[in-house]
């Protein structure tokens, strides 16, 4: 639907983001060999909808979580080829409205810092940071606690990281985002079990 939208119009704002969101769904939900072609067409869509209107938050983020999701997909050379612009278009929207989706830019961001290896920049101690800042605006968001979780396991703080996955496990499902936290909540009980 915004894909037609797109195409008809030819310069729409809300068509250009919503079609990079739908991708960047898809893409994580599609079989492996057509994730790198949503992922790709999410990033065109989250480019245009940037161009268009540079001060609104939307396009930046959905252009660096489609850059991210092709990034962790794709492995390390995709990585560093989007390291630098991801971080760029995130630190974009932490200008524009920290607040946006519930500080998605902050747990974005603890998620790069997380995933980059040091020597490019990356950092647990920001990632952690990035995640704590998120849950300003969403003390319940599933998606934060769990990469919280993550980090605090690699920094080799087993009990912190199982009480952040017991607060994944016990939020609530969010109107908009079910589908998410039902994943999160079902990874949470699956690297609970891994802990000893």
């Amino acid at each position: 639907m915004w894909a037609e939208k797109l195409d008809a119009v030819g310069r729409s704002f809300e068509a250009a983001w919503k079609l990079a969101r739908v991708c960047y769904w898809l893409g994580g939900h599609v079989a492996p060999s057509d994730r790198r072609s949503q992922f790709e067409r999410g990033i065109e869509s989250g480019r245009a909808a940037a161009a268009m209107m540079p001060n609104r938050p939307e396009g930046h983020f959905w252009l660096a979580a489609n850059m991210g999701a092709l990034a962790e997909s794709a492995g390390l050379r995709a990585g560093l080829k989007y390291r630098k612009p991801i971080k760029e278009e995130l630190e974009t929207v932490l200008q524009l409205n920290s607040a946006f989706m519930e500080g998605s830019a902050d747990r974005a961001l603890g998620r790069w810092y997380f995933k980059v290896p040091s020597l490019f920049g990356g950092s647990n101690k920001r990632a952690a940071e990035h995640l704590r800042a998120s849950l300003r605006y969403n003390d319940q968001s599933t998606i934060s606690h769990y990469f919280l979780a993550e980090v605090l396991l690699d920094d080799h703080r087993p009990a912190e990281a199982r009480a952040e996955l017991q607060k994944v496990l016990d939020a609530p499902l969010s109107a908009d985002w079910a589908p998410e936290d039902r994943e999160y909540k079902e990874k949470a009980r699956q690297l609970l079990g891994t802990i000893r």
